[in-house]
């Protein structure tokens, strides 16, 4: 016996599927190499125009008064995405709290957010205060920011002609580039470029920000080069590369990211102080492995696409499409299936794969919540993660994948747990 049977229980039926989406997916997997070939030597040339050195990746302690690896990841980052400036920090706990930094860094009393994509991610909902949550607790609206979004359409697409009509009250536009928990595809290039030059046309001095979670290094450009503002996102997602411990960043134009600095630490202090310890190399070399691990987690999830549909599921997106961020998301169609898949996934993970996750209620979520994540990093969904909240009609997410090889079998089990 070779192959992967040898080391997994692995049923005839899945067997043949497993062979059935390798061979499906052979020519969507070079696309993805080439667009990681392109992102690795995009990498290369900015740690080498930039004169990395080893010195720079020992932290520092205290104060951190001038950190030079803090002030050469920033500047290596800045360069990498095409922005004026960076401020890439261990500091920031999640990808939630860079949002949350940004979004107070840029609004003012009485000025007006504007979600050009539709309703924000669960976790922002306390932040914004929308719908009274978070009241009391420091939200935006406690300090009298005002919110108005701008629903998608029946077919997920920004509502253009809205956003125009709502641009001109608003202070900052928000684009959410990855799906959250809705069914939608997330948004490639072409569509925030056309959300920004529709703001924009409207209401020329608005700030555009991009939550660039899950987005990072699936395309050879960020939103940056299509005139983005600002973007933020996560070190323990695809930024990191799955080596990077915590963190997160914030990208784009000089003044808002100096308004954002300020924001994270204090206002007068800004960037210059923030001790970063033991994580430089970590983060450094979480960074220049990005593009190859982005590679692998794209491929895990076109291959779980073209499975999930050999089984007469419909993932969105098809193995076949486009992909702008490195998350899957089907109806598992019963909160039996959702578990079971989760559960799946938690049997195939290198850490924890004894456990059987339950749901749960979790902080920021209004349903009960099931997730499967055996990581080596508490909370890294570059890392082969799942995910879903226990409502109808139970849509699955799932992400992540250090490395094809082993997230295959992962996948294979969760698919043979779930509906066999």
């Amino acid at each position: 016996m070779s192959g992967i049977e040898q080391y997994f229980d692995l049923k005839p039926q899945v067997l043949e599927l497993d062979k059935k989406a390798l061979e499906l997916c052979a020519p969507e997997f070079a696309k993805v190499e080439a667009i990681r070939d392109e992102n690795q030597w995009r990498m290369l040339r900015a740690f080498t125009d930039n004169k990395v050195s080893a010195t720079q990746l020992v932290g520092s302690t205290g104060y951190g008064y001038d950190d030079a690896g803090r002030e050469k990841l920033d500047r290596v980052f800045a360069d990498l995405v095409g922005a004026e400036d960076a401020l890439c920090r261990s500091h920031f706990l999640s990808g939630t709290h860079a949002l949350t930094v940004a979004l107070f860094g840029l609004l003012r009393t009485g000025d007006t957010l504007l979600a050009a994509t539709g309703r924000p991610y669960d976790t922002l909902e306390s932040v914004i205060g929308i719908d009274g949550a978070g009241k009391g607790l420091g939200s935006l609206a406690d300090y009298g920011v005002k919110y108005d979004e701008a629903p998608l359409t029946a077919d997920y697409q920004p509502d253009y002609d809205l956003i125009a009509r709502k641009a001109p009250q608003a202070t900052v536009c928000h684009i959410q580039r990855s799906r959250g928990y809705t069914g939608r595809n997330a948004f490639g290039l072409a569509t925030i470029k056309k959300v920004i030059d529709t703001a924009r046309a409207a209401n020329p001095n608005i700030v555009v920000m991009v939550d660039n979670c899950y987005g990072e290094f699936t395309q050879t450009a960020e939103p940056t080069s299509v005139g983005a503002d600002i973007i933020v996102g996560s070190f323990i997602k695809n930024v990191g590369g799955g080596i990077a411990p915590t963190g997160g960043y914030i990208a784009g134009k000089a003044d808002l990211v100096e308004k954002c600095a300020n924001r994270l630490t204090c206002p007068g202090v800004g960037r210059e102080l923030g001790c970063t310890l033991d994580v430089m190399r970590e983060m450094f070399l979480g960074l220049y492995y990005a593009p190859g691990v982005t590679c692998e987690a794209l491929k895990t999830a076109m291959y779980a696409q073209c499975l999930l549909e050999l089984l007469g599921k419909a993932p969105v997106p098809r193995y076949n499409q486009e992909h702008n961020d490195i998350v899957t998301c089907f109806d598992a169609g019963s909160a039996e299936a959702l578990v079971s898949f989760c559960q799946g996934i938690q049997a195939g993970s290198p850490v924890d794969s004894y456990v059987s996750p339950e749901p749960y209620a979790m902080p920021g979520y209004e349903d009960e919540v099931v997730m499967a994540a055996g990581a080596f990093t508490l909370g890294s969904s570059i890392e082969l993660s799942c995910d879903g909240p226990l409502r109808a009609p139970y849509t699955c997410y799932l992400q992540g994948g250090l490395n094809f090889a082993a997230s295959r079998a992962g996948v294979l089990m969760a698919v043979q747990k779930a509906f066999f």
